[in-house]
């Protein structure tokens, strides 16, 4: 008795065994021949799968195999049948005239679709689910009109803009679907961050501009018709930084703080994103209008005159033909505000700033680090600010041919803040340092622990720099031409131009061909635009784009070439075919965004 019953427990013990390979198996079988399109193969297997578990898994792919074998009286029976006893779910609808469409009835087709849409009940859920059936069969229309009467029926004229906003989109109708993001901040003004993000998805795939202009004109409609509404204001002013037109951000940013009486917040950091965009006349006019609209009470006035003469230095230095009474103008401005602010927590990017002015522009190398120690040792700064007073510091010491100084400066800042951003700082420039004296072994060590650094800048930057050393070492280990391009650009570092141009020739007198010749161009190029020597820096720009179209310069190259062409040679047609070019050849690179908004200039488009 008891051998019976062990018999029967191992009987069912078993079966699970035996049963589930074998299902496993029909799965495996089923979805091989579904994939090869051997329909005929399939069906059989999906039907008793379908009637055994009774999942919509296994009625996709069994109706799939009926539509694939044009078996649309049976499809049709079948999708009846299932619908019949779930009339609520719609999908099945969606599913019958799908296969009236496919067999060529379109009148049946459109008229089954038309009866799903017409038996929404106004249940949310129900809508949606319907909306996905059409989306699974790619009938975004008749989705669009399911999203549309379940929005009737909810009251809201909010309700589904979202997705509606998606689909006008896929369906390029640009003008509605800005209209369903607008509809969504009226109605939920707390939702701006999330439409800003849907819409910077949006504009940042818009090559013609398309987008972007309904954008912009929509907003501008609807701020005409409603100026009272701050937050479209605020929308639009946002709209302009994407854009990089900062112009028409500064225009917008004072119209809000007029009227809502701000504390000139928005107008300083719109500065600081300005300059942080080498768009320095702008920034200049962000913290002029704080020092002179606002005064000695805004919280900003005093960050914002060190920032204005940061902006006035960097646009000087910036513009190729500068001479030394603009550099004299500057230095004194620093110093009267440097007295006025006195030595603080706000005064380190002042100090630091003056101190770089000094050494590498005016060769007053040690009023430069006397005005450093002078600053470290008041013991008034911050420890943050200490530590770019050091790596500014070290940055003289290596430029006035005091390397170990540097380092050690370089390697306290990076041992007390090893995972902030201020460490990563010091520890490429330590790399670099490494790099400079040609230990490039340690230099790239150091800087491939860098390709992982937060701050994008400075991972960039590594990289970059470890590639330049990676691809550039001969074949037999020779670092020679590699030591001198680093030299080359130690001289540059220390704005010693002529040495560095000679340097960079010796490259070319080593070698009849070596990797490095595209960065002798680029470099070449940069020290002949510093000099104002324009005809040669195009002329060495066209060479590297010719000679090296697939090159990880060449789009800089591009770029750079279409600036010089806008705005030294006044070419605008060649500059706008560069423009146009770095667009379609570089999409990716980071000077899209920039050069689009300067194509878009060139070619008319109508920017404010």
């Amino acid at each position: 008795m008891i051998k019976y019953h062990f018999t029967i427990l191992l009987f069912f013990v078993l079966i699970p065994i035996f049963t589930f390979p074998q299902i496993a198996t029909d799965e495996q079988l089923a979805i091989q021949y579904f994939q090869s399109k051997e329909y005929d193969k399939a069906i059989s297997l999906y039907e008793k799968l379908y009637y055994e578990k009774k999942t919509p898994f296994y009625y996709n792919y069994y109706l799939d195999c009926l539509i694939g074998l044009k078996e649309y009286d049976g499809a049709e029976k079948f999708v009846k049948k299932i619908s019949k006893k779930l009339p609520a779910n719609l999908s099945y609808l969606v599913d019958l005239g799908y296969i009236y469409q496919t067999s060529g009835s379109e009148k049946m087709s459109e008229k089954t679709f038309k009866e799903a849409i017409n038996k929404l009940s106004g249940n949310r859920l129900q809508t949606l689910e319907l909306a996905d059936a059409f989306l699974k069969r790619n009938l975004i229309d008749n989705a669009i009109q399911t999203y549309i009467k379940g929005r009737k029926q909810s009251g809201y004229n909010y309700d589904f803009a979202f997705e509606l906003a998606n689909l006008y989109g896929k369906k390029n109708e640009y003008q509605l679907m800005i209209n369903e993001y607008i509809n969504i901040l009226d109605a939920n003004p707390s939702m701006l961050s999330e439409i800003q993000a849907a819409m910077q998805d949006e504009l940042n795939n818009d090559s013609e501009g398309k987008k972007s202009a309904i954008f912009r004109n929509t907003l501008l409609y609807n701020i005409n018709n409603n100026p009272d509404n701050y937050l479209l204001i605020d929308f639009l002013f946002w709209y302009y930084i994407q854009e990089k037109d900062f112009q028409a951000a500064f225009i917008q940013a004072k119209a809000l703080d007029k009227r809502r009486y701000e504390t000139g917040e928005r107008i300083y950091n719109l500065g600081l994103i300005c300059q942080s965009n080498n768009s320095y006349k702008q920034a200049i006019e962000c913290f002029e209008y704080i020092i002179s609209k606002k005064g000695s009470d805004s919280p900003y006035y005093y960050q914002s005159k060190i920032q204005l003469l940061e902006s006035q230095y960097q646009y000087i230095i910036s513009s190729y033909n500068y001479n030394i009474q603009d550099l004299k103008i500057i230095e004194k401005a620093y110093k009267n505000t440097l007295s006025e602010i006195g030595i603080n927590k706000i005064s380190s990017p002042l100090i630091r700033n003056l101190a770089h002015l000094e050494a590498f522009y005016l060769n007053n190398s040690q009023e430069a680090i006397n005005l450093l120690n002078d600053a470290l040792s008041s013991q008034k700064l911050p420890f943050d600010q200490q530590a770019y007073c050091k790596i500014e510091l070290g940055d003289i010491l290596l430029m006035t041919g005091e390397p170990w100084e540097a380092t050690l400066l370089y390697s306290q800042v990076e041992k007390s803040l090893k995972n902030d951003p201020i460490g990563h700082e010091a520890k490429f420039k330590n790399a670099r340092l490494f790099y400079y004296i040609g230990e490039f072994d340690f230099a790239k060590g150091q800087l491939d622990i860098l390709r992982a650094a937060t701050s994008k800048l400075i991972a960039n930057d590594a990289m970059l720099l470890s590639l330049t050393i990676s691809d550039n070492i001969g074949e037999d280990s020779s670092t020679v031409e590699l030591t001198f391009y680093s030299k080359a650009d130690f001289f540059m570092f220390q704005n010693k131009d002529s040495l560095a141009l000679v340097t960079l020739d010796s490259i070319k007198m080593l070698a009849i061909s070596h990797p490095l010749f595209d960065e002798v161009l680029m470099k070449k190029a940069e020290i002949k635009l510093k000099q104002g020597k324009f005809s040669d820096a195009d002329s060495l720009l066209q060479k590297l784009i010719e000679s090296y179209p697939d090159d990880i310069l060449t789009d800089k190259a591009i770029f750079t070439l279409a600036d010089l062409k806008e705005n030294k040679f006044n070419d605008k047609e060649k500059a706008k075919e560069l423009y146009k070019t770095l667009l379609e050849k570089y999409p990716g690179s980071i000077y899209t965004v920039e050069a689009r908004k300067r194509f878009r200039a060139l070619r008319g488009d109508k920017i404010n």
